[in-house]
């Protein structure tokens, strides 16, 4: 009995540390650690593109966005999360729903490296990549985005169509540095 009563004290106090959450700068800093600054939303009017200007011709082809210095946060140790949202059309511009199975997304380092990365998972060029954006598996455009500790600042992203799926045009709609879970507007 005394045993169960030191376990239960040892909960208890896990608990109550694990509950010093707040909100700093719009973002809830719950899961979030880092640097606690506030979100960073890149202005998208400050990237070279945007969305893909001729449609995608097969499967995988991709749409490479420069990022540059201007429209990123100068300090990355700053965000230990990354979201990023996108929609999507087909051949003849009508918009495709949000869903599983519509594209990946590739955060690159270096563009003279590696830009494609492993087949599954991230890389050492590639720390974030993210399949399903926009589906209900995917975790890259939720609130919560994705965990990443920065090494240095990006210099693209890569989007990609999935095999199979009707994708011809893909479009940034927001991207976002942050702490913890990230409400957008």
């Amino acid at each position: 009995m005394k045993k169960l009563g030191v376990v239960l004290a040892i909960l208890a106090i896990v608990a109550l540390i694990g509950c010093g959450s707040g909100t700093t700068g719009g973002a809830t800093a719950s899961g979030g650690g880092g640097g606690g600054g506030a979100p960073f939303k890149v202005d998208l009017t400050k990237l070279p593109l945007v969305k893909n200007a001729k449609p995608f011709t097969k499967a995988w082809d991709d749409l490479l966005i420069e990022l540059p210095k201007s429209a990123l946060p100068t300090d990355f140790s700053k965000y230990t999360r990354f979201t990023i949202t996108a929609k999507y059309y087909d051949a003849t511009g009508e918009e495709i729903p949000q869903g599983d199975s519509n594209c990946i997304v590739t955060m690159i380092y270096d563009m003279k490296g590696d830009i494609r990365g492993p087949s599954m998972g991230p890389g050492p060029n590639t720390p974030v990549k993210e399949f399903n954006v926009g589906g209900f598996s995917g975790m890259i455009h939720k609130d919560r985005g994705v965990r990443i500790t920065f090494r240095e600042a990006p210099q693209a992203v890569l989007f990609q169509n999935n095999s199979g799926s009707k994708v011809a045009f893909i479009e940034i709609t927001s991207m976002v540095f942050h702490n913890g879970d990230y409400k957008s507007e």
